[in-house]
């Protein structure tokens, strides 16, 4: 059946099948909450700075210089209360009594601002910061974590910063391989494994354990002709 249009048409809207049967007020909740959608604030370069942001601030303490590194690391909370909220990396800043690495850390803290206001995943930072080597050789953080350059460390710190935030996920073991790696210790203590060595002092995993590559931690250790990590549970035999 044909309507006639006598007056002008200002707008229109389009109505699926499924939303003919339903009662005028429905139709009306259900066009809210594409307008709802269509308000949400997304991450972009030119969103402007609030006066106040959120931030948080790590020290970084390395053999390769005297004086420790502070990274702080600001915030921005987008569609706050709402059910769209959303806590951002902003900005970064690096302050430090040691001024031998003035230059390149200030481009690097501008270079690593400009990502974070470009939006989108800004996980992919951290893996970069990490694979850079220091020619005159990396070190080893408490714990056994080796640590390939000050750069490295930096990156260190924004994954820790990305899971406090949520935008990195834990990779937590299971019940399952936890036990599994618990039994692997005993074993390998069992086995007559030597007390660690000065240089290993501060490390909770067995003396002679190897480095893995996985996740650069000396907790690699061989059982049952198997190379296994104590620390992420990364095994040669799969």
């Amino acid at each position: 059946m044909a309507t006639k249009i006598g007056k002008k048409i200002v707008s229109y809207d389009v109505v699926n099948e499924e939303e003919k049967g339903l009662p005028a007020a429905e139709v009306v909740s259900s066009a809210e909450k594409v307008e709802s959608i269509s308000n949400v604030i997304h991450m972009h370069e030119k969103l402007e700075r609030p006066e106040m942001l959120l931030g948080s601030t790590y020290k970084v303490k390395t053999p390769l210089t005297e004086h420790a590194l502070y990274v702080t690391i600001n915030d921005v909370i987008l569609n706050q209360g709402t059910e769209h909220e959303l806590r951002r990396p902003f900005e970064v800043f690096i302050n430090s009594k040691n001024m031998d690495h003035f230059q390149w850390i200030v481009a690097l803290t501008r270079i690593i601002s400009a990502v974070f206001r470009k939006g989108g995943d800004v996980t992919f930072l951290v893996e970069e910061l990490r694979s850079v080597f220091d020619p005159r050789g990396g070190y080893f953080k408490r714990g056994g974590k080796f640590m390939p350059s000050l750069v490295a460390e930096i990156g260190e710190v924004i994954d820790q910063h990305l899971r406090l935030i949520g935008m990195i996920k834990d990779d937590t073991l299971d019940d399952h391989q936890k036990r599994f790696l618990d039994e692997k210790r005993e074993q390998f203590d069992a086995a007559g494994a030597q007390a660690a060595s000065a240089e290993r002092a501060d490390s909770s995993f067995p003396a002679g354990a190897q480095l893995c590559n996985k996740c650069s931690t000396r907790a690699m250790i061989k059982m049952d002709g198997c190379m296994t990590c104590l620390n992420c549970g990364d095994s040669k035999c799969g």
